[in-house]
């Protein structure tokens, strides 16, 4: 076997080694050095190898990738726009639940999802190299969304109200709080809280004004809120709003919202991490669930059969699935539809009646 050729070093200078360089130390083309890297099978293997051994032996570090995505005219990447922290899609079971079915419809099709948590500033937004973009939270006529809406990529809105520059998929939320509400309202119970998500960008905590819900600024708790006082009507309704979805925001508030209204016996809460803290504050209190309170939740969470709780179930895998494939008919220059998901009450050991008197 002939001794190994030593190989070029790259003369003293400043800045990146270029592609050009490599080709020019090893004699060949800067098609073959760019070959080596983006079509291995043009090459022997014997050729690739010795490419990317004299690559690295000069410092070189391959393909920009912005560049080669400028030049293609993709870069591959889906942007998933939250108007919250970063900490919530991982915090929130259900966005977690969604993003892993969005990422198993789009994941054979090299495209990647970088998540754009922007509560306050739109500039990830309008800076981030994406293909395309998912709106998962974001208020209505909200800078966030006209800044998603003015890159004029192609849009999925999830949850949100429709609009025509995008597509929108979403569930019957208020289908599915009706439903809720009129439950417990067959069993007799007729003083009522509501534990609400946000009604809004700007964060508020406690009891909901009425001109507090004229401003809604999301569509899911909007609508859900209209089904609550669709279904409980001739009922006594208490809304509260929490800072966050997470069980110590359902427990503090639900242990306010009692004490400055002990007749409730019925606890609507829109989400089930919401309602895990409600469960938290009934045992606090040394209430019995369902004698004393009836607790509702909103996601039907795969923990919720642990907790035995009677939810609302909505189609958080399908619905991920039809944002994947929404996206991938965008990208490819189809149509796609709106979608809306149907959702069904759930009743577990949560909720009886009558309710007893306290």
């Amino acid at each position: 076997m002939p001794p190994a050729k030593p190989f070029a070093k790259a003369p003293p200078r400043g800045g990146r080694i270029t592609l050009r360089e490599v080709a020019q130390a090893l004699g060949v083309s800067v098609a073959t050095v760019s070959n080596a890297y983006n079509r291995p099978d043009q090459l022997s293997e014997e050729l690739r190898e010795r490419v990317l051994e004299t690559a690295r032996s000069l410092g070189y570090r391959g393909p920009d990738p912005l560049a080669r995505s400028l030049r293609r005219g993709r870069t591959g990447v889906i942007g998933v726009v939250y108007d919250a922290p970063l900490e919530y899609a991982f915090a929130d079971p259900a966005a977690a639940m969604f993003l892993g079915s969005v990422t198993h419809a789009i994941q054979d099709h090299a495209l990647n999802l970088l998540l754009l948590a922007s509560p306050e500033d739109v500039t990830p937004v309008r800076s981030a190299s994406v293909d395309a973009f998912i709106v998962y939270c974001a208020a209505d006529d909200s800078d966030l969304l006209r800044a998603v809406l003015d890159r004029g990529l192609p849009t999925v809105l999830v949850d949100q109200y429709a609009h025509p520059q995008a597509v929108q998929i979403g569930i019957d939320d208020a289908g599915g709080a009706r439903e809720a509400a009129q439950h417990l309202r067959d069993l007799g119970h007729e003083h009522i809280g509501i534990v609400c998500l946000e009604l809004g960008p700007e964060r508020h905590t406690g009891p909901v004004s009425p001109e507090r819900e004229r401003s809604v600024g999301y569509r899911t708790t909007s609508e859900r809120l209209h089904g609550y006082r669709s279904g409980a009507q001739g009922a006594a309704l208490y809304p509260v709003e929490t800072e966050q979805n997470a069980p110590q925001e359902g427990e503090t508030r639900v242990l306010e919202l009692l004490a400055a209204h002990p007749e409730v016996t019925g606890l609507l809460c829109m989400s089930d991490v919401l309602a895990q803290g409600a469960l938290r504050a009934a045992r606090t209190l040394g209430l019995d669930v369902p004698a004393d309170l009836s607790i509702i939740g909103y996601d039907d969470l795969p923990s919720s059969t642990t907790f035995n709780l009677t939810t609302v179930w909505q189609p958080t895998a399908d619905k991920g699935r039809h944002v994947g494939d929404s996206l991938l008919a965008l990208l490819a220059g189809r149509a796609a539809e709106n979608v809306t998901l149907p959702t069904r009450l759930v009743v577990r050991a949560t909720t009886a009646g009558p309710p007893r008197l306290r």
